[in-house]
């Protein structure tokens, strides 16, 4: 039985939009993993990309070497959110309809609300649900409507953990038996950019800054971080540099107003959104990862260090000590400075801790979850 699976991705706005940007990429790749391990034949499965202007060069590059894909350009601005919405509810069924496709996968919420194909959908989190404060009244009363319709439509929805799975669940009314987990591919390629060219370019040294890669929203408690930088200044501790990576966010101002008040100046450097390679080098460089999130659907940057060998202080909330399976250092009370202060001299007290060792995460590989995920697209098409 042949397959044809249109995956929805007008939506997708390059090197803007963090974490469900790298999900988008890796399943991708996941895909072309079993293509060429021979999991996939072209000739009974067939995936239907429809992109935009914007993004239509952006996902050629990483598919260009497969031939399980088919591009569609649809004439529509990734950008304008209010008229993309609009378009999916009028046109996108229409389209894929006409394009051939058995049925859709829909890599975040936005499900038209009346369809005849059959959909998939994955939510990533519910964080207007947790912090509506983050969007306007109207965002706010949209994104609730628009996750339970898509929830309660869709044949499946795929939850990135099993906090979300949950939250789901309560929040959303939605029957445990039409959630399915599956956790987020992530791949570390060993490639680096030469750390010397990263030293001149931020002024570090190797194993002499912390590192952390987030989006400036307030949820992702960096403020604690800058206020432990201050601390940690004034006990004169070696480690003086906080090198953030990441896309810009409404925290913004806040952090910058506080480094300025506090002339933290030298000790804080912003990167913005960098390469793979660039980012692998601060990671494997650092003295240790610092995660201070309280609220993660999945949260793949602490384990992305993990995997390098990097120690890594994180939180225990929401999703992270699920995906992290327990094996980094944990803070118990996520905005108390004294509490990372602890952990921090608990690694620079024991050097050798990560050198020789790496964790393994083999269950987040992209082969492992593009074969799930092309389960579950194939059990969607047998159920109709």
């Amino acid at each position: 039985m042949t397959l044809k699976v249109g995956i929805n991705l007008v939506w997708l706005k390059p090197y803007k939009m963090g974490g469900v940007e790298y999900f988008v990429k890796n399943l991708l790749k996941g895909f072309m993993m079993l293509e060429n391990n021979g999991k996939i034949d072209p000739d009974n499965v067939k995936f239907v990309l429809l992109v935009t202007n914007v993004n239509k060069s952006y996902i050629e590059e990483f598919v260009k070497e497969s031939d399980l894909f088919e591009i569609h350009v649809v004439k529509l601005n990734s950008y304008n959110v209010i008229y993309r919405i609009l378009w999916e509810n009028v046109f996108l069924d229409k389209v894929m309809k006409k394009l051939g496709v058995d049925l859709v996968y829909i890599p975040v919420y936005s499900k038209p609300f009346f369809t005849e194909l059959p959909y998939v959908i994955t939510i990533h989190d519910l964080q207007a649900l947790h912090y509506p404060e983050y969007f306007s009244k109207v965002k706010n009363i949209w994104l609730r409507f628009a996750w339970k319709r898509s929830a309660q439509t869709a044949k499946k929805v795929v939850a990135i953990s099993n906090f979300v799975k949950n939250d789901i669940i309560k929040k959303l009314d939605i029957s445990p038996e039409k959630v399915e987990v599956i956790y987020n591919p992530i791949e570390i390629l060993h490639n680096f950019l030469d750390f010397n060219v990263i030293k001149n370019k931020y002024q570090i040294e190797k194993e002499k800054y912390f590192y952390t890669v987030s989006s400036l929203l307030p949820h992702k408690n960096l403020m604690t971080l800058l206020k432990l930088m201050k601390v940690l200044n004034q006990k004169n501790f070696p480690i003086n540099k906080l090198v953030i990576s990441g896309v810009k966010g409404k925290d913004e101002g806040r952090l910058l107003e506080y480094i300025k008040e506090n002339s933290l100046e030298n000790n804080i450097v912003f990167t913005g959104f960098i390469s793979d390679e660039e980012r692998n080098s601060l990671y494997k460089n650092a003295f240790c990862f610092l995660f201070p999130s309280v609220f993660e659907g999945f949260g793949m940057p602490p384990v992305e260090a993990m995997e390098l060998g990097v120690p890594v202080i994180t939180t225990k909330e929401a999703s992270l000590h699920e995906v992290t399976k327990g094996k980094a250092f944990y803070v118990d009370e996520p905005f108390n400075v004294n509490d990372w202060i602890g952990k921090i001299f608990e690694v620079y007290n024991r050097p050798n801790l990560y050198k020789t060792y790496r964790f393994h995460f083999s269950e987040y590989k992209l082969n492992k979850i593009a074969e799930k995920y092309l389960n579950i697209l194939r059990e969607t098409m047998y159920e109709l």
